[in-house]
């Protein structure tokens, strides 16, 4: 191997480190909105809720009218969390699913690269 072909393994390899960086930060921000959109419908549930708790508040005849509503409330709101977390979960092991295709394909490739270049050298 001279010189020039030095040179050109070396470009070639940080070119597709480049593409590599590039994709695992394509990869963050997909995964990052997934995150951040499961975050808002976290906020939007617990706001729907305090809401309806407010208005139960406002309109409720007396006490008993008023805790019996507050009850079914919490309780709505305990299975939504609930079916949310399930959901969190799938999102979680999806994420993990995408980070390891993610990494498996590049090191088969930065495995390859490296082979061809010592079979070269």
């Amino acid at each position: 191997m001279n010189t020039n072909d030095s040179l050109k393994a070396v470009n070639e390899l940080t070119s597709k480190s480049i593409e590599r960086v590039t994709s695992l930060g394509e990869l963050n921000i997909r995964l990052f909105e997934k995150l951040a959109a499961r975050q808002v419908d976290a906020i939007t549930l617990y706001t729907d809720h305090a809401v309806r708790v407010f208005k139960i508040a406002t309109e409720a005849k007396g006490y008993n009218e008023f805790f019996k509503g507050q009850a079914e409330a919490s309780k709505d709101l305990s299975e939504r969390v609930v079916a949310e977390g399930k959901a969190s979960i799938q999102l979680v092991g999806e994420v993990r699913d995408d980070y390891r295709a993610w990494f498996d394909k590049n090191a088969a490739e930065i495995s390859a690269d490296l082979r061809k270049n010592v079979a070269a050298a």
